[in-house]
């Protein structure tokens, strides 16, 4: 009963906010086309009405997007829409020249949701279960991240020119997978009794967990290392610092929200969530500012890690309240991403190289995902569809892939710049590419591939498959 009250109270906020979005995205559409006729300006109020502008396109683009759906397949994710939809304003020339994006307000809008989504990823993770992992779990939680992230770097070396520590953030912002998308997909497959046997929806949705982790760690590593001063040895130590100041400061803001508020207060879930959003935030942006942008992401996941923890059972209703907020600034995050890819800026031949880069290093990670779960117990076709499952990437790759670009502005460095823009241009082909296309082969390819155990009627089925939700 509890299960099904929480799906339905967040379904029911899922559908009041989409229901709003979508009369503001008629209202900003109408008044934008009326005055782009009528007056051949730009939209007035500068920032605040093109950022609306571009927030209700976002919602608007998610909502057609999420409208194609395919039997027993999941939903394409509205993030895709939220992604095109910002791309098309960016390169439209129309929509270009009426709709207004500041750049220093971009960033921090998304580094506010980058934030919320660290927040959701260390309340997501459960201690217990991270006891009872058995080793073919961290080897898949730490293998295919760290081969790809390295197979990147080398690629993108040699075929786009981009430095080492540069080369490093680019592969490991490739290296996560997509919790949007596994997870949803995962839940789908094991409520119609794919791969329950072997457990196999269960480990990649707890390795998926960890493999973000790695792959926000190793990226705010080389972060730290690529704006640091100094020698070789300087900045590897620098790097390796802020990831101690990001552990050392997370865990004393956790331990912190173990006490206040106190327990006896009331609205006590309201204010447990406003504490974790708001150290969040206040993390992130405060680590840029004070010259170590590696340790805010890796402060947040600790920090709501450790008051997931230290809350148990009332950690679920916090993480529904953060997970609305996440739905709220999700348009924002992915419709800025598409803003900042420019077609005219980029080139075939560059286009070219980061599809490359893309297509080998996600190769190389399939084959090491295959290997690493060999003499694990599972068959050939499952190992199969374990290496298939790990290609979707979207929802870190959005959070994380114009972080290396923000920073990059801040220094006025238009080599620097130019570094993080092929970072976030093969995030945003990646995200593209590989989360239709990864979505598309777990739902085809995991009733061909994985062994189905008969877990009750298909009414149960279809209930199990609607309560299937996931909120990153």
């Amino acid at each position: 009963k509890n299960i099904t009250s929480n799906t339905t109270k967040t379904g029911m906020t899922n559908t009041s906010f989409i229901s709003f979005s979508t009369l503001m995205t008629t209202v900003a559409l109408v008044w934008a086309l009326i005055w782009s006729i009528t007056s051949h300006e730009s939209l007035p109020g500068g920032n605040i009405f093109g950022f609306l502008v571009l927030y209700c396109c976002s919602v608007s683009g998610g909502q057609l997007i999420a409208l194609i759906k395919i039997p027993h397949l999941p939903p394409f994710p509205r993030l895709l829409g939220m992604l095109l939809a910002g791309f098309l304003i960016r390169n439209i020339p129309f929509t270009n020249k009426m709709i207004y994006i500041n750049m220093k307000w971009g960033a921090t809008l998304r580094n506010i949701a980058l934030s919320i989504i660290l927040a959701l990823a260390g309340l997501g993770l459960d201690s217990k279960a991270l006891n009872k992992l058995k080793t073919v779990c961290f080897r898949l939680s730490l293998g295919p991240c760290i081969v790809e992230a390295c197979s990147a770097a080398v690629l993108s070396h040699f075929l786009i020119g981009l430095p080492w520590e540069w080369g490093f953030m680019l592969g490991f912002v490739l290296g996560a997978v997509s919790p949007a998308i596994v997870v949803l997909s995962m839940l789908m497959l094991q409520a119609r009794g794919y791969g329950v046997d072997k457990g196999i929806p269960t480990l990649l949705i707890a390795a998926g967990s960890l493999d973000d982790i790695v792959a926000i760690t190793g990226f705010n590593t080389f972060l730290g290392i690529a704006f640091s001063t100094g020698s070789t040895l300087t900045s590897i130590l620098r790097g390796l610092m802020e990831v101690a100041i990001g552990a050392g400061a997370g865990s004393l803001l956790g331990i912190f929200i173990w006490y206040f508020p106190s327990k006896d207060q009331a609205f006590l879930i309201w204010k447990r969530a406003f504490f974790v959003l708001g150290l969040s935030v206040f993390t992130l942006l405060s680590s840029k500012n004070f010259g170590f942008p590696g340790s805010g992401g890796l402060c947040t996941i600790i920090l709501a890690f450790l008051g997931g923890m230290a809350w148990s059972d009332k950690k679920k209703a916090v993480e529904e309240i953060v997970a609305v907020a996440w739905h709220v600034f999700q348009p924002f995050l992915f419709g800025l991403i598409g803003a900042e890819i420019s077609v005219v800026s980029l080139g075939a031949r560059m286009v070219g190289l980061c599809l490359a880069t893309l297509a080998l290093a996600l190769t190389i990670r399939v084959t090491a995902t295959f290997l690493l779960v060999t003499a694990s117990g599972f068959d050939f076709k499952e190992k199969i569809f374990i290496a298939l499952a790990w290609i979707p990437k979207a929802t870190v790759q959005a959070a994380i892939g114009s972080v290396a670009l923000d920073a990059a502005r801040i220094r006025h460095d238009e080599t620097l710049e130019q570094y993080g823009l092929n970072i976030l241009t093969v995030a945003f082909l990646a995200i593209l590419i590989t989360a239709p296309a990864g979505a598309l082969i777990i739902g085809l390819a995991g009733p061909r591939l994985l062994h189905k155990t008969d877990i009750g009627s298909e009414e149960d089925e279809k209930r199990k498959e609607r309560q299937a939700t996931s909120p990153i």
